[in-house]
């Protein structure tokens, strides 16, 4: 018998659209990670979230409680055993060229990411899939190499996004997709003007225009909302939120994620090849004071695992700052008197230097000598993230065997740590394939205990965003950014 796993109403969905016309702007900013490679590919690593996300659609999408719910699928069975999945597509939708969406484009869009020669990072989400197969224009079906309960979870990645069949060529400047607003302008490194589709499928957007400026500095993107250059900045200080809440020009959105910051320790150099090290360097921290430190409060302690809190798979974790134990831990694999070692942090992120200065005083008492080394923010990613030995690094929020294979799975294009372990590969596989949600639960709180002990990330916190936005903006869902509902957004 088949289970029937998700069923939307296209009523309920598109109940309470704001009925007038278009108008007005609405501006933000994006942090110029890849600079002139930037792109509009959803599946490349230089592609630009900020602008895929308000342009093209997914299967599956977040619901505003963080569940599945339906976006181009209208709802998906599974087989008995989770390895044959069904999806029925939304009719009427169209690209923003004027071409239907169909079945067919749901094939091409699944196999470009399966496709190795793509090398793409959002491989690892699906490389489950074996076969995407057409049934007919509306529906299309999903073989997979193994029982997999929670695929729906997966089709939810912010990636994902459904091209037109045929389009991979010309998709990074195009940007042809079925989402609420289509590209006018495309510059990579200065603003992309985009327009309100008013065909799309949840009713035209509230805003007639949006602009996605190129800002590479934190603190120049506050700056610019301080000025009125844009209309939200998604990254702010608690420090910078006094500022703002201090006036009626600004509205300071607080949500709680399972986004994180943190430092990453190469596994494949030495010292950190030995484990001994890596959990040094992780002992030394005091997480409960980097969250007051570096978030103001505003943090939730994370004891080295990617999984967010409100993940049904989260483990029970503590994590208390240890600094005998991390000195004798050195002294045993060789380093009686210590370590030097240089975090590399830029400011395109706030708070990476704040959180690399307070991680060197913790440290130091174990007797790791920080050296905080401030690199570029224009070419952080492709310069100093998984070529240094240690840096900081950033993650949003994933479900949690997304979050473990793609930045833990020996084989993951975005495996930061260099961090191989068979072991820990074998427990993701097995979860995988556990139907029983209570054993598939006890297998991935094991994964996570096992990177507790031997993984290369220093994960202190899972970060409550702080979102600065200007007054004139109405109806910004106040939820993770992969989950905002962009077409509901109004300006005065």
């Amino acid at each position: 018998m088949k289970r029937i796993i998700a069923l939307a109403s296209v009523a309920a969905l598109t109940a309470g659209l704001a009925s007038a016309e278009p108008s007005g702007t609405f501006r933000q900013a994006h942090e110029l990670g890849f600079g002139a490679n930037s792109s509009l590919d959803p599946i490349s690593k230089g592609r630009v979230f900020q602008i895929t996300e308000k342009i093209m659609s997914r299967l599956v999408r977040p619901g505003l409680d963080g569940k599945p719910q339906a976006d181009l699928a209208t709802s998906w069975e599974a087989n008995e055993d989770a390895t044959v999945w069904t999806f029925k597509l939304r009719d009427g939708v169209t690209f923003h060229d004027g071409s239907t969406f169909e079945a067919a484009d749901v094939v091409y869009s699944l196999n470009r990411v399966l496709d190795p020669d793509s090398d793409s990072p959002a491989r690892s989400a699906v490389k489950m899939i074996t076969e995407v197969k057409a049934l007919d224009d509306m529906t299309v079906q999903i073989t997979l190499d193994t029982p997999f309960a929670d695929m729906p979870l997966q089709l939810m990645d912010y990636r994902l996004r459904m091209l037109n069949e045929g389009s991979g060529d010309t998709i990074a400047t195009s940007g042809n997709g079925t989402g609420p607003f289509k590209v006018e302008t495309f510059d990579a490194e200065g603003t992309t003007v985009l327009v309100a589709n008013p065909d799309y499928w949840e009713g035209a957007p509230g805003v007639a225009r949006m602009e996605v400026i190129g800002i590479a500095d934190g603190q120049a993107r506050l700056q610019a909302l301080l000025g009125g250059q844009i209309d939200m900045e998604r990254g702010i200080t608690a420090q910078q939120r006094v500022m703002l809440s201090g006036s009626d020009k600004y509205n300071v959105q607080v949500i709680p994620t399972g986004n994180w910051r943190g430092l990453v320790f190469r596994t494949d150099v030495e010292p950190f090849s030995d484990v001994r090290v890596r959990q040094a360097v992780r002992m030394a921290a005091d997480r409960e004071e980097l969250v007051q430190l570096v978030l103001g409060g505003e943090g939730i302690v994370a004891c080295d695992t990617p999984v967010e809190p409100n993940d049904q798979y989260r483990a029970d974790l503590t994590c208390p700052q240890d600094i005998e134990g991390a000195k004798a831990l050195l002294a045993e694999a060789g380093y009686p008197d210590g370590i030097d070692i240089d975090v590399h942090v830029a400011t395109l992120e706030p708070t990476w230097p704040t959180l690399a200065v307070a991680y060197q005083e913790q440290a130091a008492a174990a007797g790791i000598r920080v050296n905080v080394v401030q690199a570029p923010s224009d070419g952080f990613w492709s310069e100093v993230w998984m070529k240094k030995d240690v840096s900081a690094t950033r993650w949003n929020e994933r479900p949690a065997d997304q979050a473990l294979h793609e930045i833990y799975l020996s084989t993951a294009k975005w495996n930061e740590s260099y961090f191989k372990d068979e072991a820990f590969d074998s427990m993701l596989a097995d979860a995988r394939r556990e139907l029983d949600f209570d054993k598939r639960k006890a297998i991935y709180v094991a994964a996570q205990e096992h990177l507790q002990e031997n993984a290369g990330t220093l994960i202190p916190y899972t970060v409550t965003k702080l979102v600065g936005v200007s007054s004139r903006v109405s109806n910004l869902d106040e939820v993770k950014n992969d989950a905002v509902r962009w077409h509901k957004i109004t300006v005065d």
